[in-house]
């Protein structure tokens, strides 16, 4: 009875963790082995297992709108959902002086954030803004959205993805001054659980000259232009 009253607990714990969408480290929890199987050899694997998990919800696979299925999920996941994985597949974050002599932040604003909650593996669907100011090099400005993607290509907390961005910028500029705000919605909440459809999640990170208040309420102003053309 005891042992039963501790697994109880320990799931209620899990789920109570879950729920607060905890995330206080900017490394993705891997395991050393990660990457020793092939792509190829991950999706047969995958595959098997959703095969299994479709089977025992009682579903016909043999239905010609199924039998692809598992398949189609693990190519999915592998190659696109959680692509981000791989480090082989981090943008090369090339970068240029500063010959324009731009001393001001520069805003990349309304990336687009398509991400897996990894606590339902639900989609986290949003925008990313991100600024940096330069201190000698600047970064291709569509560099800035492929970052974005690559970290959101995996299972995630809104929390680590927005540090994640924050980090890799600054390690590619030579900077602290980076700052992201990341406003999504996550369907872990807005389709299960309270079904909240309306509410959103807003993230944070501010280094360097972002930390002050006047840096973050000039950030929020720009993010805030209605851009026409």
């Amino acid at each position: 009875m005891s042992q039963e009253i501790d697994i109880m607990n320990y799931d209620e714990i899990i789920d109570e963790l879950g729920d607060n969408h905890i995330g206080d480290v900017t490394r993705t929890p891997l395991r050393d082995d990660a990457f020793e199987l092939s792509n190829a050899e991950k999706i047969e694997k995958i595959q098997e297992n959703v095969r299994q998990i479709m089977e025992t919800l009682g579903l016909d696979l043999t239905d010609d709108s199924l039998k692809g299925t598992p398949k189609r999920v693990a190519k999915a996941y592998v190659l696109e959902l959680f692509g981000g994985l791989d480090p082989q597949n981090k943008p090369k974050l090339s970068t240029f002086l500063n010959n324009y002599q731009y001393g001001e932040m520069l805003v990349e604003k309304n990336i687009v954030v398509y991400s897996t909650c990894e606590h339902h593996l639900l989609p986290i669907i949003g925008r990313a803004h991100v600024a940096y100011i330069s201190k000698g090099t600047v970064v291709g400005l569509s560099k800035m959205n492929r970052i974005v993607d690559h970290f959101a290509k995996r299972p995630q907390v809104q929390e680590r993805l927005t540090r994640q961005i924050v980090k890799a910028l600054q390690e590619a500029l030579g900077t602290e001054d980076v700052a992201c705000i990341i406003d999504a919605k996550h369907l872990c909440v807005n389709s299960r659980g309270v079904k909240d459809i309306e509410s959103s999640t807003v993230t944070a990170e501010f280094g360097g000259a972002f930390k002050s208040v006047d840096k973050q309420k000039e950030f929020r102003d720009y993010i805030k232009l209605e851009t026409k053309f």
